[in-house]
Order: structure tokens, then C-alpha cells, then sequence
């Protein structure tokens, strides 16, 4: 156990991306807030994360605009000049990170076991979390609460949706039928399923289900691409909202509907943040560790076949946290086995 105060004045958390991630990391900010409801939390993030974090009450959000290069160290030098917090969780295995790190004044700096340590991360702490073999990414992050003696098992997010994004939900959902929500593209694009196969997916839920189809996806080139060729391989009618909100309004749609489909991705952790049932779509990575942690058994898993056949080797043979990204992979799964599961959601 770590020499902890027993109130700690003030706590820093530095994590800076990606959307999944800092989605992992909400349940231990929620987790200090409920143990010490008097202490300032600052959270450094970067500028994207930042507005799908703002949203959370009483926590001062400093934020890192990498694409500002030095500037942009020297901006959050000057938001914490004259501050030293009590501790320093230091969330993110990263070069910039590490650098941003050296700036934070902090008596206890934690961070990751020395085991996950990359880009000499260890160099930067003086503490680190309990190690842990073949754990979900949610149970890992909550090591750094559990650092901290905070008695915690499970994950709570209670993410906070603002009236003026649920109203947008509430606009373009249709409420008298169940909704499936398909966020099409992961930002490793090897990740993506095939157009085809989405759309298939999309015209069995209109047909056979009775569902509404939503597309959501971030402003991107690709993105607002694959959105439309989706809809060109379709036969049923699809609403296609990708890159037209927010990421508040995002957040709220993946709450409102009934089930989201997509690749491994933001929206799948977010999703599951809401508590909305993810049909996950994984070769390229292993749902056990990056899955959507509460659907799990909704997830179509072809990673093991992935691991045999372009790494030639096993699931257990492999370093834990290993992506088989190449093309191709993503072609081990297939619309029927997608569609049952589907249906299974849909019964469930």
C-alpha cells in the first residue's frame, strides 16, 4: 500500500488520449471523487478528449493541444505554475506524456508497472500500480485507485449528458422501434469490416428486426466516405448522422439507442460507459482485454482464428495486449454469425 494521505488536498490525473482510453480512466475519477469529495482534481487531456470529458462536475480540465508543439508544453507550465499536488496518476505511456510529466509537481507519482512501462515511462514515477496478467483494460486502470487504498471492484462511469444533447438524440431516434446504431470506422482503419458486410448487417436489422438504422461516425474523410457507401450497398434506408454531431451529442445517441455496432473503437467504450449493449467486431484485437467491458458476450470474437493463421501462433503463445492488424483479418468474420448476435442482443 502507498503512504496515501489520508485527505489529499489535491490530485492530478495525466491522460491525455485516446477516447477509449480516458473513457477507461472516468471510473477512477469517479472513484476519487467518492472517497475524497473535498479534493481538487485537475485532469490534463488532449484537446479531442476534452470535449467529451468537459461535461463532468468538479474537475479542473487543463488541456494539451499536441498540434501546438512546444507551445503547447508551455501552456500547461503556466496553467499549474506555483501548484504541487499531493498525487500524480500518470496514466499514459507516451513520450509527451512523460515530458508533460516532468512539469506536474507531485509527492507520489503512479504510474504503470514496470512490466508495461514503454518509451521509459518507469523514469517518470516513483510508485506504480500491482502488475496483472490477462486483465480487461477497465480492471487495469482501476489498479491506480486500488494504489491509492480505495476499495473498488467493479466500474461506475454515470457519465453526465447535458439536456441539449439528449434533445438531440430524442430528435432524430424513433422511439416506437429499437434502434441500431453502426459506428463503422476504428482510427485503424485494418480494424474496419467491409462496407458490404455492414450493409447487410444494416438491411437484415430494417427488414427482419423491425429496427431503425442510425450511421454515426466522427468529421473525417474516411469516415463520412464510408458512411456513404454503406448506404449505396443498402436496399433498406439508413440515417446517416456521420459527422454532423458533436461528440456531447455522440454520447447522448449512443445512450439513447438500443444497441451499437462496431469494430473496436471510441464509441465502443463509450457506448458501454452509457450502458448501451455493444455488438463489438474484433480479429484485429482481443475483446478480453480491449473489449466493451459489459458486452462482452455480444462481442463476434475472431481473434484466436487471427493469432493462427497470420501470427502463426495461439492466444495463450502471445504477448497479452498483441494486435494481428494486417489486411485481410478482418474478413474472419462473417454477416451470419454478426446477425445472430444481433438477434441475441435484440432477445436478451
Amino acid at each position: 500500500m502507498l503512504p496515501v494521505p489520508s485527505s489529499p488536498k489535491s490530485i492530478c490525473i495525466l491522460r491525455l488520449s485516446a477516447l477509449g482510453d480516458v473513457t477507461h480512466a472516468v471510473p477512477v475519477l469517479r472513484a476519487l471523487q467518492k472517497q475524497w469529495p473535498d479534493a481538487e482534481i485537475t485532469w490534463i487531456c488532449g484537446s479531442l478528449e476534452h470535449r467529451l470529458l468537459s461535461v463532468f462536475p468538479d474537475v479542473r480540465f487543463v488541456v494539451f493541444n499536441k498540434r501546438d508543439g512546444l507551445q503547447a508544453y508551455q501552456d500547461v507550465r503556466r496553467a499549474l505554475s506555483g501548484q504541487r499536488f499531493d498525487i500524480l496518476l500518470h496514466m499514459q505511456l507516451a513520450a509527451r506524456a512523460n515530458l508533460l510529466s516532468m512539469i506536474i509537481k507531485a509527492d507520489i507519482k503512479l504510474g504503470w508497472d514496470r512490466a508495461s512501462s514503454r518509451d521509459l515511462h518507469h523514469w517518470f514515477i516513483n510508485r506504480q500500480i500491482k502488475p496483472g496478467h490477462h486483465r480487461h483494460q477497465v480492471q487495469t486502470f482501476l489498479e491506480f485507485a486500488r494504489s491509492l487504498n480505495i476499495d473498488i471492484d467493479e466500474p461506475v462511469w454515470d457519465w453526465p449528458i447535458p439536456q441539449a444533447a439528449a434533445d438531440y438524440a430524442s430528435k432524430h431516434i424513433d422511439s416506437s422501434r429499437k434502434t441500431l446504431l453502426i459506428s463503422p470506422c476504428s482510427s485503424h482503419p485494418l480494424r474496419n469490416w467491409r462496407v458490404t458486410s455492414m450493409a447487410q448487417v444494416a438491411d437484415h436489422a430494417i427488414s427482419q428486426l423491425g429496427m431503425q438504422v442510425i450511421l454515426s461516425g466522427g468529421p473525417s474523410e474516411l469516415e463520412i466516405e464510408t458512411g456513404k457507401q454503406i448506404q449505396q450497398a443498402m436496399q433498406q434506408q439508413a440515417l446517416n448522422l456521420i459527422g454532423q454531431d458533436t461528440l456531447i451529442e455522440s454520447m447522448a445517441m449512443l445512450k439513447a439507442v438500443d444497441v451499437v455496432m462496431s469494430p473496436d473503437s471510441g464509441p465502443v467504450h463509450m457506448a458501454n460507459a452509457v450502458g448501451t449493449k455493444v455488438l463489438g467486431l474484433y480479429a484485429c484485437t482481443n475483446p478480453d482485454r480491449s473489449g466493451p467491458y459489459n458486452s462482452l458476450e455480444y462481442c463476434v470474437n475472431r481473434f484466436p482464428e487471427a493469432v493462427e493463421q497470420f501470427a502463426h501462433s495461439t492466444v495463450d503463445e502471445i504477448r497479452w495486449g498483441k494486435k494481428v492488424e494486417q489486411e485481410g483479418v478482418m474478413d474472419l468474420i462473417t454477416v451470419d454469425e454478426v446477425v445472430r448476435n444481433l438477434e441475441q442482443v435484440i432477445d436478451d
